[in-house]
């Protein structure tokens, strides 16, 4: 096992708690992402848009204005790379 074998997209602290939450369920609103992962809106935004350009996940958008909503699912290429990302992990720590 080396290094090289983790996934560099979703090893930043961020995105991997935000593949973690996404892992567990189907689709997951902004607003809990923000307030799960306890770092600000714009943050967020720039760690699913790096997840997004990955492939990773797949951003839902709802309505319009004031009222709209974002929703994230991961996708199967997304859900993959997690698998392998934490099998890679637990190999590289022994587990």
């Amino acid at each position: 096992m080396s290094l090289a074998e983790l996934d560099a997209v979703i090893h930043a602290p961020k995105r991997l708690a935000a593949m973690a939450v996404l892992t567990g369920s189907d689709h997951v609103t902004f607003r809990f992402l923000v307030d799960h992962l306890a770092i600000t809106e714009s943050d967020l935004s720039k760690q699913m848009s790096a997840l997004e350009a990955a492939g990773y996940v797949k951003v839902h958008k709802s309505g319009r204005g004031r009222g709209s909503s974002t929703s994230y699912s991961l996708t199967s290429t997304g859900r993959s790379a997690y698998r392998r990302y934490r099998t890679a992990l637990q190999e590289l720590l022994g587990d």
